[in-house]
């Protein structure tokens, strides 16, 4: 995978509002929100996008899940929305694995 603004973040080369960190992931403050409460969660390998991940990244995958929840919990989100996006045709624009999470807002449906 090539580098991208994202492992300069877990490098902590590029500087970012830090919600939350442990060994296997990361969650930050979007720098562009498009909700009152947007934040990202990546993984610390490097997964160019959810297509890429193999059966070996099931935990990884699942403990991204988790830190979504517990970062929205610390946000004070009672309801939120999370969003992969899988390719540029997607609106995938960093090429490492992310999830958005939005909330703090009524969020129509559908999104696109």
């Amino acid at each position: 995978m090539s580098e991208t603004i994202f492992s300069k973040i877990i490098r902590k080369e590029i500087p970012a509002a830090i919600l939350y960190e442990d060994e296997l992931a990361l969650a930050f403050r979007d720098v562009n929100p498009q909700a009152p409460v947007h934040f990202l969660v990546i993984p610390k390998k490097a997964i160019a996008k959810l297509s890429e991940a193999t059966e070996d990244d099931q935990s990884l995958l699942g403990h991204l899940l988790l830190v979504a929840n517990r970062v929205a919990a610390q946000e004070g989100l009672t309801g939120f929305r999370l969003v992969t996006n899988c390719g540029a045709e997607a609106g995938q624009t960093v090429f490492h694995l992310h999830i958005h999470v939005l909330g703090g807002r009524s969020l129509d449906w559908p999104p696109g």
